[in-house]
Parts: C-alpha cells; sequence; structure tokens
C-alpha cells in the first residue's frame, strides 16, 4: 500500500519491501550509485567528446591534436556545410525515406504473419513457422543472396535495401508470443458481431499490443537507419547512397563531397569536424526516438518473448 502520510503531501512514496527482503546498506547504495556513474560516464564520455569536436574550429583541432575534448571556440561551420545541399544532405534524405517505407513494409508484414501463426486454427501455420524457425538456422549464405538480388534486377535500386532485410523471425515470434496471450473470448465475441480477422486485427489485437509493437517499430527502424552493407554491396551510384555509407567515406577519407572537400582543402573546414558532424546527424534521430519507445520495452520485450 501507498503511504498514507505521502499521499496526502502530494508525494509518492516508493512500495514497501517484503518482509524477508534486508535495506540496503549506505555502502551498498553508495557502490550501486559508484556503478552507474561509471557506466554513464563510459557512454556519455565518448559521445561528448564526438559533439564537442563537430562544434570545434580547425585552430581548436589543430592545438588539441585532434578529438576536442573541452570546448572552445563553439562554431556551426561543419553542420551549415553539410546541411547547405551536395551529397550529405541528399544521402540523409534517403536514409529517411528508406528507412520510414522499410519499416512499414516490414511491420505489416511481420504483423500480419504473426497474427496469422499466433491463431491455431489458421491454415498449415505449423509448417510455416517451422518453415520460419528453419531460417533462423540455416541461410543461403552471401553469394546467393547476391546472385537473386541480381537475378530479379534489384541491383542499382532502392528495393535492395529494404527486400533483402524486410523481415526477422525473431521479431515475428516476439509478436506471435504477444498475440497469443490475448484473450481467445475476446476476440470470438467480437467473431460473432461479425468483425472479420482484418477487422479484429485492426481495431482489438493492436491496440491491446501498442507496447510490443512500439518496440518492434524501433528495432526495424534503427536496422534500417544503421544499415550499410547492403547498400555496399548492391549499390554502385554514388548519388544512391545512404548516410551510413557516406560516412563510412567520409571517416575513411576515401571520397570527400566535392564542396566539402573544396573547404577542408583550403583550411576553411577541418575533415575531422566533418567526420563527427556526420557522426552526430547519424546518431541523432535513435537517440531522439529510443526514450519515446524506452518505457515499453520491458512490457513489450517479456510478455513476447517469456510468456509466449
Amino acid at each position: 500500500m501507498i503511504d498514507e502520510s505521502a499521499r496526502s503531501s502530494g508525494r509518492w512514496a516508493a512500495p514497501p519491501r517484503p518482509v524477508w527482503e534486508e535495506p540496503p546498506s549506505r555502502a551498498g547504495l553508495a557502490g550501486k550509485a559508484l556503478v552507474l556513474g561509471l557506466a554513464c560516464l563510459g557512454i556519455l564520455f565518448p559521445l561528448w567528446i564526438v559533439v564537442v569536436t563537430s562544434l570545434s574550429s580547425r585552430r581548436t583541432i589543430d592545438e588539441a591534436g585532434g578529438l576536442v575534448m573541452i570546448p572552445r571556440d563553439i562554431t556551426f561551420v561543419a553542420y551549415q556545410e553539410l546541411l547547405s545541399g551536395g551529397q550529405v544532405t541528399r544521402a540523409a534524405v534517403i536514409s529517411v525515406v528508406v528507412t520510414a517505407v522499410g519499416t512499414l513494409f516490414s511491420m505489416a508484414v511481420s504483423v500480419l504473419c504473426a497474427y496469422g501463426l499466433s491463431r491455431s486454427g489458421s491454415l498449415g501455420h505449423r509448417w510455416i513457422l517451422m518453415l520460419l524457425l528453419a531460417t533462423m538456422f540455416f541461410s543461403a549464405g552471401l553469394i546467393p543472396t547476391y546472385l537473386l538480388v541480381q537475378s530479379l534486377g534489384l541491383t542499382d535500386s532502392y528495393l535492395a535495401l529494404v527486400l533483402p532485410s524486410a523481415v526477422s523471425v525473431f521479431n515475428i515470434l516476439v509478436l506471435r508470443g504477444f498475440f497469443m496471450n490475448i484473450s481467445q473470448e475476446l476476440i470470438d465475441s467480437a467473431r460473432i458481431d461479425g468483425a472479420g480477422d482484418i477487422r479484429i486485427l485492426w481495431q482489438i489485437v493492436m491496440p491491446l499490443s501498442r507496447a510490443v509493437i512500439a518496440v518492434i517499430t524501433l528495432f526495424y527502424a534503427v536496422g534500417y537507419w544503421s544499415a550499410w552493407f547492403n547498400a555496399s554491396l548492391y549499390l554502385n551510384d554514388q548519388d544512391m547512397l545512404p548516410l551510413q555509407n557516406v560516412m563510412i567515406q567520409l571517416v575513411q577519407k576515401q571520397e570527400a563531397p566535392v564542396g566539402l572537400g573544396q573547404a577542408i582543402k583550403t583550411g576553411q573546414l577541418s575533415g575531422l569536424a566533418v567526420q563527427m558532424a556526420v557522426m552526430v546527424m547519424a546518431l541523432l534521430p535513435v537517440a531522439v526516438l529510443s526514450p519515446f519507445v524506452q518505457k515499453h520495452f520491458k512490457k513489450g520485450m517479456l510478455t513476447g518473448a517469456v510468456k509466449g
């Protein structure tokens, strides 16, 4: 129960501990705080260096001898050059479109497949489930996959960035486990009222499965946004490359966009600042969206994977 004094004062107290659980000692609390603090520092410190370096001038980077830890002479020249047009801006737009379209397509296929496999009376659901499970342990390999994509005429096409990795069997199994926990009586009552499978899925199953759908959507979106291998394998046109591949080229200094290359050669811009700025642009969408889905992770993953 909640402490009445805390309720009356407008503050919610933590739930009481079980009688068999000893309260933590001060040393234990201090140790937990130290470990969590070090873990947060290990995660945030590299990000801090990347962001500060991307906002540093060429003189500051030269004086630091590379990566900058203490911000001085803050400038947004690197971001202005990146967003002023050209290959980087085009690559960012391509990544956004591919991520949006790919995530929508993957979720549609995964939800429909998971719902069909979660209904025990669906046609051939056991054989289809065994076939999907087999693909988790056996694959044709890289060369047959490339030959298949090539024979379908998908090379130098954005479909090559979506179709070869459109569906994850693991995500389908998580969705299926969550759908199986939905009360069968609720679905039967909707069917008695005349609702078909599509209407039951859209108006009953999906609203009750918002947590797991949010988590799987994030998984697919991060996968598409971070993907670079398919583009390097199937795309030969430099103007079609997504942001991750352009970032790899900049970091490895293989090929810089024309405007940026000229600015770096003339000394107006630091190549290291450009590299860090592209990294920030690549990490920003994931860092912004993750906190909004974080609250669904525990319910979405545990309920779908463990109880299913």
